[in-house]
């Protein structure tokens, strides 16, 4: 045996590397733990955590034991005389439901964040890049519009219009191809292990138990494995922090059949068996693990890990071209000073994990090595990280509260309630009914008949009346004048009333204790009340019991955060790796190229949780009160739902409402730019229209004046030609005149001649008739009254 610590029992971890390797040190490690946990003759911490956290799961399930109630009803332990139902009454699995089922179905999403120095130096450069583009926009806009050319180095649409938008685009949008491959990754592994179910196991667990647990594991035949932990079965060094961060070995207790153990173990002989089971079957299973169904043919085995710390150390040497070079040895190596030839030694210190397996009750190790897959974070790879991950939200110097522990003693108060309202109910006897046979005896019906006691009930029964009288047939006070009454059975009801408020009180008490009140049940809504204030409630009751909400995360972190570390073994190790790589493409196939260079990535692991219905109830009312105000577009409404972070969304709406009422301030301005460059056309075509009416009546006046001065012209050359014409003819007439005047002249004259020789003559006709009438008596003739024939009348005539 080796020197072991001086307290606790356990092996000093200052010894060699060497002997920390050997099976001795690790049966001597197994051995510390059974004795820490299980060989104390007054007390057994590990079957009282078991006995403790069976309690709590049968109080869950509303199956406690009954042997409390009849002991506290009975007299004496004579239960003879009570016939009760002492079934417990399933109060607490309620409440249970209510808490495991709201956790479960919130949904998460998990983020992965390229933290290494290549990752950061992407981001890095991308966020400059936008950020040189959006400082240099205006300078990028007028060389487009000069030159037709581009010199952004990310696209347009890309291209935030500030800083705060860069910084949300960057939170929101921007995701490295690597970063989606390694959640794709991560996804295919959990759904692959079936997490789903293992995550309403652990939440069952730390409502129930307080405590939760899980497992991650990796072998090159099945890859990484996810298993549910039952905290009934956990052993840990002893630690004050719920997260269990300090320990430094952690293992679990399981019953293994002899058949498995060998499958598990096959380098067992016959003679080890026998042994095993010898030691570690039987009433040793009992014993350790207080298993009384156990059987011979299982034993109880000790899975554990160990965490120690490890020295690396290397021989450097100087070799004859002046380089180093670097021999691994091992911690014991110490080169002498005094030695020439370049000799010296570099140390470092790790922290190692050590996977163990002890069957309990036994000195026989059936398992000390180191772990061969370490899971060790690449930003400080002298830590490990262990195989579990473990929670216990309220634990208190090693005590774990659970919130069905602190509601078991209501419990049993509401269950002997109910069996002391059923004493009372069985007590109980109906209200009866008092006949006076003297009584009725005074009575005469009139009718011939006799007023017997049957009759008398009949017609109470039926009628509700009674026939009585004041004086007996002597005259006297009649006593029994009222020979049916009532038989009041005794106050029953009100001790039945008195234990159905207990019950209600206690209730309560259990709704006060846990935060779990009627609105997150919906027991009793009130008709009345307002939806606001039911909401309010029931997130109130959601804030009682976050805790187990967080612990659940932290969980599942833990797990994802152990997923990352171990697909870098599956891609180095693993035979099923293409098959992974696959399985992953046939989600994303633009991750695949990057599936090959996974493992050289280092990824913080974030858990991003959908908000609850308050939270979205909050969110949604903003979201409302925008669209109502018309400062967001229903793009954006269908934008912010997307978002599972309340605070990014709220920070995403005031940057849409604040992009939203510039854009509208500019399509405002442009509005009245167009409205005022319109008004200017208006006008401009107003006053061309008026122009072009001026020079069309210009033109309209231009041409009827041509057509004026054609046609006065026309007229004029008319006129001219008719004058002509006229003077043309009036010549024609004047010669003509002239002639008929020449004619006429020569007429006259030649008249003249022609009368006067006719007045010759006529004389001389007159003288001969004067002559003849002075024979006949007859007045002379007067020449003067002749016609003559004017010359000129003819000449007017004819113009």
């Amino acid at each position: 045996m080796l020197k072991s610590g001086i307290s606790n029992g356990f092996p000093s971890q200052v010894v060699s590397d060497l002997e920390k390797m050997t099976g001795e040190y690790g049966l001597e490690v197994g051995q510390a733990i059974a004795k820490e946990w299980f060989d104390n003759a007054t007390y057994s911490r590990y079957l009282s955590s078991n006995n403790n956290f069976h309690n709590l799961r049968l109080y869950a399930r509303g199956e406690q034991a009954i042997q409390k109630y009849k002991d506290e009803l009975s007299i004496n332990g004579d239960l003879s005389y009570l016939n009760l139902d002492w079934k417990p009454v399933p109060i607490i699995p309620k409440f249970v439901d209510i808490v495991v089922n709201g956790i479960a179905e919130r949904m998460y999403s998990v983020k992965a964040y390229s933290q290494d120095p290549h990752g950061v130096s992407k981001r890095t450069e991308y966020m400059e890049s936008l950020l040189g583009d959006l400082q240099t926009q205006s300078l990028n806009e007028l060389v487009e519009e000069t030159l037709g050319i581009t010199i952004n180095e990310n696209d347009k649409s890309q291209i935030p219009g500030s800083e705060q938008e860069l910084e949300l685009h960057m939170q929101l949008t921007y995701k490295q191809a690597i970063e989606v491959a390694e959640e794709q990754a991560i996804n295919v592994l959990l759904e692959g292990n079936r997490y789903e179910l293992i995550k309403k196991q652990f939440y069952y667990d730390l409502t129930v138990l307080g405590i939760g647990a899980v497992k991650t594991t990796f072998n090159q035949s099945e890859g990484v494995k996810v298993d549910y932990v039952d905290p009934a079965n956990l052993v840990y060094s002893h630690t004050d922090s719920p997260y269990f961060e300090d320990i430094y070995y952690v293992g679990e207790i399981k019953q293994i059949p002899i058949n498995e153990l060998v499958k598990e173990f096959p380098e067992l002989t016959h003679e080890n068996l026998e042994e095993i089971v010898s030691q570690g079957g039987g009433n040793n299973a009992y014993k350790y693990t207080g298993d009384r169904d156990s059987d011979e043919n299982k034993v109880s085995v000790l899975y554990f890990n160990y965490k120690t710390h490890m020295n690396e150390v290397y021989k450097m040497k100087e070799t004859k071209t002046g380089g180093d070079k670097a021999i691994e040895k091992d911690d014991s190596f110490n080169p002498p000073q005094e030695k020439e030839g370049g000799y010296g030694a570099l140390k470092r210190c790790i922290e190692v994990l050590f996977e163990g397996a002890m069957v309990l009750g036994s000195d026989k190790i059936l398992k000390w090595e180191m772990a061969s897959n370490m899971m060790r974070p690449k930003s400080d790879i002298t830590k490990v990280k262990m195989n579990y991950a473990i929670c216990a939200p309220r634990m208190y110097n090693g005590k774990i509260e659970s919130l069905v522990g602190r509601i078991t003693g209501f419990a049993d108060m509401i269950q002997l309630t109910h069996l002391k309202l059923q004493q009372v109910m069985s007590r109980l006897v109906p209200d009866g009914i008092y006949l006076d046979a003297d009584g009725l005896a005074e009575i005469d019906l009139g009718n011939g008949t006799n007023y017997n006691p049957q009759e008398a009930l009949n017609m109470y029964f039926q009628t509700g009346s009674i026939i009585g009288r004041s004086f007996t047939s002597d005259g006297d006070q009649n006593p029994g004048k009222m020979p049916v009454q009532e038989i009041q059975s005794g106050n029953g009801g009100s001790k039945m009333q008195s234990l159905i408020q207990t019950y209600n009180y206690y209730l309560q008490m259990i709704r006060d204790v846990t935060g779990l009140n009627e609105a997150r049940d919906a027991a009793t809504p009130d008709k009345y009340s307002l939806v606001g204030v039911q909401k309010l409630a029931a997130a109130n009751s959601n804030t009682a019991t976050r805790h187990i909400l967080q612990s659940g995360l932290f969980l599942t972190s833990e797990v994802c955060e152990s997923l990352s570390l171990r697909i870098s073994d599956i891609i180095e190790y693993s035979p099923a790796k293409e098959a992974f790589i696959q399985k992953i493409g046939a989600h994303n196939v633009a991750t695949l190229k990057e599936m090959n260079e996974l493992h050289l990535y280092d990824f913080g692991i974030f858990i991003e949780l959908t908000p609850d219905e308050e939270e979205k109830q909050l969110l949604e009312n903003n979201i409302q009160a925008a669209l109502a105000q018309q400062t967001i577009d229903l793009e954006d409404a269908i934008d912010l739902r997307e978002i599972k972070s309340i605070k990014l969304a709220n920070q995403l709406l005031k940057l849409r409402r604040k992009k939203k009422l510039e854009r509208d301030q500019k399509i405002q301005q442009e509005n009245i730019k167009a409205q005022t460059m319109a008004n200017v056309e208006a006008q401009n075509a107003a006053a061309q229209m008026e122009m072009q009416k001026k020079q069309s009546e210009s033109q309209s006046m231009q041409q009827l004046e041509q057509i004026k001065a054609q046609y006065e012209s026309e007229r004029m050359m008319q006129e001219t030609e008719l004058k002509k014409q006229i003077m043309d003819h009036e010549f024609e007439i004047q010669i003509r005149l002239a002639k008929l005047q020449a004619d006429a002249m020569k007429a006259k004259e030649d008249g003249k001649e022609d009368r006067k020789d006719e007045r010759t003559k006529i004389q001389a006709s007159q003288q001969s008739e004067l002559i003849d009438q002075r024979k006949n008596d007859k007045p002379p003739k007067n020449f003067s009254e002749e016609e003559v024939v004017d010359p000129m009348k003819e000449v007017n005539s004819l113009m």
